[in-house]
């Protein structure tokens, strides 16, 4: 069992998965599960996270619509940014599966499906998978490919700050390459010989974190059956990379302030005081300033963090960077795959260049494996590219109509509103109106976009620099 590929089955239909767990039991070693809660947490058990899942659209409570299927796929990859997932649904229209393959799930299969053919397409994302873990290895020039001017600077940032002792923290949305800029700033600095260590906060029981960072003693905690060390301990001069801090429970991040401050520590179960001199870089696709004024995050941590901090820019930003990385995977997955790579007409290139890839990087990754597959020494038009691509988001969204909605869009209207204000308000000033409406609207957007300064600048009209000042104002406040 142990040298099977592990497959986690997502399925609330217990004959389905049962089926599927004994067709596929011979090749893979099977866990399964029936919603997404349920899948979660048995991932975040297990000592390393599956390699693969198999991930039905409609999980209950909503088992006729496909929001928690699409919730899990950000979820497992949050957890473990390698796996690879299929979608096997039989919510099985173009748009589910265009949006499927924009949260990251590798490819799409419509329910009914024959074992094996899903056997074929989960062997062959286990052959990408390690495709891109080896493609993780490559020189150090390598590894971020690209020469647009947001690239440059970034490039430029991690050459600057690499050798410092202090925190760095990367901020970037979901997919844009956040690890791979970490490790960069490891293998850039004179800790390039030194351990590298990094733990996925989201893909740990909040129970494991303090154990897992600080290390236990013996008789600590049923299970801790002998003493261990922990990451800081085992990182020491080296550099330990924590992603997705956002998710750090609060009373944890005490103590990570501890160590930030002065290198001590303890081990769980013990009153000896231990020291790290380990260089920890952090990553967030969240607003950590949003978390904060919300009460999840400490605001002395943030600062302690983002000594340095560096925004990987999202891939819609790169301009031609796209048919870089367009041309450096189709070699990488070719070569793999041992097929010959395909190639895009003058229609299909320029297609490719205006799409906003709102999965980044990732997103990128997985269409160049499906093209390659489907298509191995071809010449693609835009017609067979564009059913690989989601398309853009209708101008007015249902979003943006409400957030348009608070002032009135007839200028009468607005006139008479204000006049009947006038009226009631013995000491109205301007200033303090305006200000009121600007930060009700930032706060609205910040929350429809879940936190995404980019995102909600765009939905605001302003760059992203503009939302980051107005914001800076208030939090003066």
């Amino acid at each position: 069992m142990a040298d099977k590929p592990s497959l986690l089955i997502v399925d609330d239909d217990p004959l389905i998965a049962d089926t599927l767990a004994y067709a596929l039991g011979k090749d893979f070693d099977v866990m399964t599960s029936d919603s997404r809660k349920n899948a979660v947490s048995l991932v975040r058990r297990q000592t390393t996270p599956p390699q693969l899942a198999l991930v039905d659209l409609g999980l209950p409570p909503l088992p006729h619509q496909p929001d928690e299927g699409f919730a899990l796929i950000a979820e497992l990859l949050a957890h473990s940014p390698s796996m690879k997932i299929l979608v096997l649904s039989g919510q099985n229209d173009a748009a589910n599966a265009r949006h499927a393959r924009t949260l990251g799930a590798t490819d799409f299969v419509g329910k009914p499906c024959e074992a094996e053919g899903l056997k074929k397409l989960l062997l062959h994302a286990l052959q990408m998978r390690a495709a891109e873990i080896s493609g993780g290895a490559e020189p150090d020039g390598e590894l971020l490919i690209g020469a647009s001017p947001v690239l440059e600077k970034l490039k430029s940032q991690i050459s600057q700050y690499a050798d410092s002792p202090f925190p760095a923290l990367i901020e970037g949305e979901s997919g844009s390459g956040k690890e791979v800029v970490a490790r960069c700033l490891h293998r850039l600095s004179w800790r390039r010989d030194k351990p590298w260590f990094a733990l996925n906060c989201a893909a740990i029981a909040p129970t494991l974190v303090e154990p897992t960072l600080f290390g236990y003693s013996k008789g600590a905690f049923t299970g801790a059956t002998a003493n261990k060390s922990g990451y800081f301990e085992d990182a020491h001069e080296g550099t330990l990379f924590l992603d997705e801090i956002g998710e750090l429970p609060l009373e944890l991040q005490a103590k990570l302030l501890r160590v930030l401050e002065n290198g001590e520590f303890q081990r769980v179960g013990e009153t000896q005081q231990r020291t790290s001199h380990a260089r920890v870089i952090a990553a967030t696709n969240r607003d950590l300033r949003q978390e904060i004024k919300a009460g999840r995050f400490r605001a002395d941590l943030y600062h302690r963090l983002s000594v340095f901090s560096i925004s990987v820019p999202p891939l819609r930003e790169m301009g031609d960077d796209k048919t870089q990385l367009l041309a450096h995977f189709t070699r990488l997955y070719a070569e793999q795959a041992k097929l010959a790579p395909f190639t895009l007409d003058r229609d299909a290139i320029e297609l490719w260049r205006g799409y906003r890839f709102p999965g980044n990087v990732r997103e990128l990754k997985n269409i160049v494996i499906r093209l390659t597959t489907k298509y191995p020494g071809q010449k693609l038009s835009a017609l067979e590219l564009e059913p690989e691509l989601e398309p853009a988001a209708p101008p007015e969204a249902p979003a943006r109509a409400e957030l348009q909605a608070g002032p009135p869009g007839d200028p009468q209207t607005l006139i008479e509103q204000a006049q009947r204000h006038l009226q009631r308000e013995r000491h109205f000033n301007l200033d303090d109106m305006l200000k009121a409406w600007e930060q009700g609207y930032i706060e609205a957007a910040m929350r429809l976009t879940h936190g995404n300064v980019s995102q909600a600048a765009k939905m605001l009209g302003i760059n992203r620099t503009t939302l980051y000042s107005r914001m800076e104002q208030q939090d003066r406040k």
